[in-house]
């Protein structure tokens, strides 16, 4: 379906439904070697070419899904820190007015070590920003230097010290399983970043990710990513030092003390509705799969032709919509409800037999109205959904 004649009429939209809202910024100061993610690097960003362009699109979702219940905002990118604060000030403010917000609304913001200061945190605040993620990525400057990060530790470290002060829910990521490190290299690492006290980390092992600079090195041989095993290893020591420590991974990647969950990307994990604008924003509504331009000029472009920057909608068959539901849901460590979402998308979800097998070998456990994976089950997700699926 073209974005010109978007649709409207897969099913209507519930009054007081939660709905989470995702805004994409799509400049980066440089592109990190391991980065896939829609990001850009522009000498010079018209600020308020850009303001006005994401309060249309938003508009353009408004339209769409009126009188939701709004349970959070997440600013992503490429690096929305270098977002100026009266923008994302705007966004939060019209979000407001397009849909009904909910106690305690959760704003959280992607920052970046290297294009932050105190000042910035202040203001980010006072925008109305309640949550940050820090791109940190490694407690080690050699390690920084090979992910092509522009900071060193103190420096992250510096933001970090400045974010808390400023936000009351701090998370930050950390990139791990990198080439040569062991274990021993890693478990001090974390250990140092579970005791600076934040509430949330996500930690992902280095992946070589197709059209990134870093495939391109590893198929001439420039480098060799950690055995798979080894990698297993640490995602194993990772869980278990952070449960340890009061962070247990309630996602394959992401560790929280209790409360202190990604509201955000729970909406996603769980398969509810999601509004997705900015450039590359994909977006799950009523039913239907929407997808903006990824390249920013031809966004722009989008808006001033139609008030949005869709560049594809259509909608979901039940079967994508199971097998997406279930792909997700098996993520969490909370599991899903195959009866609920059988009840959902009309159809089995789940292949009892193949169920009853992998229970069998500790990969999955189930109880009345819950599948989950079991940790061993998490690190051969692949291999369960594969199996799994009905």
């Amino acid at each position: 379906m073209t974005p010109d004649t978007a649709a409207t009429t897969v099913k209507k939209s519930s009054p007081g439904e939660p709905l989470a809202l995702y805004v994409h910024w799509p400049f980066c100061v440089s592109k990190c070697p391991y980065c896939d993610f829609n990001s850009h690097v522009r000498d010079r960003v018209d600020q308020q070419a850009w303001r006005d362009a994401l309060l249309a699109d938003l508009a353009h979702e408004a339209r769409l899904l009126p009188g939701r219940r709004l349970t959070s905002i997440f600013f992503g990118g490429g690096t929305p820190s270098l977002m100026e604060p009266s923008t994302a000030a705007a966004v939060i403010e019209a979000a407001a007015g397009h849909w009904q917000v909910v106690d305690g609304l959760e704003i959280t913001l992607e920052a970046n070590p290297s294009s932050v200061e105190a000042a910035r945190f202040a203001d980010l605040a006072a925008a109305g920003v309640n949550r940050v993620s820090l791109g940190v990525q490694s407690l080690d400057d050699a390690a920084l230097r090979f992910l092509g990060r522009a900071h060193g530790v103190d420096e992250a470290l510096s933001a970090l010290e400045t974010a808390q002060r400023h936000f009351g829910r701090v998370s930050f990521d950390l990139i791990y399983a990198l080439p040569g490190q062991t274990p021993e290299d890693w478990s001090a690492m974390l250990g140092r970043a579970l005791g600076f006290g934040t509430g949330h980390l996500s930690l992902y092992q280095l992946t070589i990710e197709p059209g990134t600079r870093f495939a391109a090195l590893h198929a001439a041989g420039k480098f060799e990513p950690l055995d798979a095993d080894a990698a297993a290893d640490l995602f194993e020591s990772t869980a278990e030092l952070t449960g340890a420590a009061g962070l247990p991974a309630y996602e394959i990647s992401n560790h929280a003390r209790p409360g202190q969950e990604s509201r955000h990307n729970l909406t996603y994990w769980r398969y509810r509705d999601y509004a997705g604008i900015g450039p590359g924003a994909h977006g799950r509504r009523l039913g239907m799969r929407t997808v903006r331009h990824r390249k920013p000029e031809n966004f722009l472009a989008g808006i001033a032709r139609n008030n949005h920057g869709m560049v594809e909608e259509a909608p979901l068959s039940a079967q994508e919509g199971a097998d997406e539901a279930l792909v997700m849901g098996l993520r969490l460590a909370e599991g899903v409800d195959p009866e609920r979402l059988e009840r959902r998308f009309g159809r089995p979800l789940i292949d009892p037999r193949a169920t009853e097998r992998l229970a069998a070998l500790g990969l999955v456990e189930r109880s009345p109205g819950r599948l989950r994976t079991t940790p061993a089950g998490r690190l051969l997700l692949d291999r369960v959904l594969a199996e799994i699926a009905a």
